[in-house]
């Protein structure tokens, strides 16, 4: 039997797989880059609260643009360039740099070199006098330096329990710093705090020890995170070196790195809107055809973001606290300019021009199926913001229990994003189209939200985190089907000639409010009620908006024209049919 190939969809099939395949190598890490930065998670949270409002702002800015100017293509490349080097060049972004324990000769200290205010000396002295604070202290440990900590601090002896710890990259134990001794010194122009520690004291597991370090041997110089318990030091000095936010606005490089965090978040909304819109336009009436083209970006981040993982491992120094995510960044530079290379074989012209694009686009908001619609994709970006950023973290909680319950969680994630693509988005992305002329628009949509409370309940029940592996094939529901659903509806509903703005239009509805109202809400819940409760709570929200849902699909069912109650696809051409009628009715 002969397989019958659309040449003119290939191209968008390899862009959709190598768009997502550039992307998968750093968006995930990013997060954790910022961590290992110096950033707290108060920082890292502000941040993604801000990204998906700049994609609110930017999806239907560049959709506008390019259905008024006809300049889809230029917009389309001109995104994919934008992201690729912003995102190549976080790689350049400074760490801020962390306080230094010293130690040699008979004499320990803590060097603390990083942001803080110009008369700090000053105020510590003044405020502490001759006291002592206690600090808990969290330092990177090469394997050598294991041998000073086995020999000297705890005095044990070569064949003692004391050398297995040779294979673990940090080493936590409490001290002391005395007011009394501090120094500010500035060297190439750098100032530093040296605190002395009082007769070389501290504690580990309990047990004092006397953090001593002969004068035979290399100094002991580790970057560490310190934590002293009082809040006057907390707030003159950045806890440790995780900067909190009135720190993190004064540090040029904190800008340089949001920055092109913003110019990467632009070009990704530029991009994914955009090319949406070009996709359904070469589809033309084939609009069931879309998932087919997308389960093609799930291979590649599937795919690529497991590889990525497996290869910032593999190239990170052994015995380092830090992890070298050079490899991705080159991984992002190289896909994405094969992925320009692509698209400018995509075959694409806007047929159609719209005289008023803000009053067709505007007339939307008059139909009560289209404002179901846009609400709709609000809640379901509420709860896909509880599993984009709050999903890992409740897996190390409940993996905190297990004897060495950590040592496998980045083995779980892993698996974790690759059954969600492989074994949820892929199949439904295929299936999506048979789906949709099945049982229609509306009906998926209410599935979806039935899907996304079967999995925030099933999540709330998790005792052990392994599984959570089974459930995340629900994923193929609450985004493979949710995306080609709300990709297709969009379109289909759209006059001709603002086919960019409205997947712009949605693509922001869904992330810009959605997501970044799902991001404050679960993080505020998240710490007022504990992760199981919070996914509880949503999983309960979702089951009362599935409901809400069908009961006002039928209120309009029943009440507005319809066509024999059956689903139809409408081409793009007949969506301007659809706005002369009150209500989208034929649409489902």
């Amino acid at each position: 039997m002969k397989t019958n190939i659309d040449k003119d969809l290939l191209p968008m099939k390899a862009h959709y797989f190598l768009f997502n395949a550039g992307t998968a190598p750093v968006v995930p890490f990013m997060p954790p880059l910022a961590k290992q930065l110096g950033y707290s998670d108060v920082v890292v949270g502000t941040i993604y609260m801000i990204l998906p409002i700049v994609g609110l702002l930017a999806k239907p800015l560049f959709g506008y643009i390019a259905d008024r100017y006809q300049r889809h293509r230029f917009l389309f490349l001109a995104g994919q360039l934008l992201t690729a080097v912003a995102f190549f060049m976080v790689m350049f972004v400074p760490a801020v740099e962390r306080p230094q324990l010293h130690c040699h000769a008979g004499v320990s200290n803590i060097r603390y070199c990083s942001n803080y205010p110009k008369d700090a000396e000053a105020q510590l002295e003044a405020f502490y006098g001759n006291r002592t604070l206690t600090c808990n202290m969290n330092c990177q440990m090469a394997s050598d330096m294991w041998d000073i900590v086995c020999q000297h601090w705890l005095k044990a002896s070569p064949t003692s329990d004391c050398q297995a710890n040779r294979t673990k990259t940090t080493i936590q134990f409490s001290t002391y710093i005395n007011m009394p001794g501090l120094i500010e010194e500035s060297q190439n122009n750098v100032k530093c705090l040296n605190f002395l520690i009082p007769h070389d004291q501290g504690t580990i597991d309990s047990r004092n020890v006397t953090l001593y370090c002969p004068k035979d041997k290399p100094m002991f110089q580790s970057s560490c995170q310190m934590d002293c318990n009082d809040k006057f030091f907390r707030e003159l000095l950045p806890d440790s070196t995780v900067i909190n936010t009135s720190s993190a606005v004064a540090l040029p490089e904190f800008w340089f790195f949001f920055g092109l965090l913003i110019i990467s978040w632009v070009g990704m909304a530029v991009v994914v809107s955009i090319g949406d819109a070009i996709c359904f336009g070469i589809l033309g009436d084939r609009h069931h055809l879309y998932g087919r083209q997308r389960l093609c970006g799930s291979l590649g981040w599937g795919i690529f973001a497991l590889l990525a993982g497996l290869l910032v491992d593999t190239m990170s120094k052994e015995g380092s606290l830090d992890k070298n995510y050079t490899i991705v960044f080159w991984m992002t530079l190289i896909i994405m300019g094969f992925d320009m290379l692509a698209s400018t074989k995509l075959k694409h012209t806007q047929t159609h021009m719209s005289a008023n694009i803000l009053r067709d686009v505007g007339q939307m908001f008059l139909s009560m199926r289209c404002i179901v619609f846009f609400l709709w994709c609000v809640a379901i970006g509420l709860g896909t913001a509880l599993i984009w950023n709050f999903l890992f973290i409740y897996l190390e909680e409940l993996a905190k229990p297990f004897d060495n319950g950590t040592n496998f969680i980045k083995t779980l994630e892993g698996l974790v994003m690759s059954i969600q693509c492989f074994g949820g988005e892929l199949p439904f992305f295929f299936m999506s189209g048979w789906i949709l002329k099945r049982i229609g628009h509306v009906n998926a949509m209410s599935l979806v939200l039935f899907g996304f409370g079967v999995r925030f309940i099933l999540y709330s029940m998790l005792q052990n985190p392994w599984y959570i592996l089974p459930i995340e094939l629900l994923n193929g529901v609450t985004f493979g089907l949710f995306y080609a659903t709300m990709a297709s509806y969009a379109s289909i509903v759209a006059p001709p000639g603002t086919e960019a703005t409205m997947q712009s239009l949605v693509g922001a509805i869904f992330e810009g409010i959605g997501v970044s109202m799902g991001s404050q809400i679960g993080g505020q819940l998240f710490d007022a009620v504990g992760a199981r409760i919070t996914f509880e709570i949503f999983g309960i929200g979702a089951f009362i908006m599935f409901v809400v849902h069908v009961c006002v699909q039928i209120y309009l069912q029943r009440n507005g024209p319809t066509e024999n109650g059956t689903v139809k696809y409408f081409a793009p051409t007949d969506a301007m049919h659809m706005l002369n009628e009150q209500e989208y009715s034929g649409v489902s």
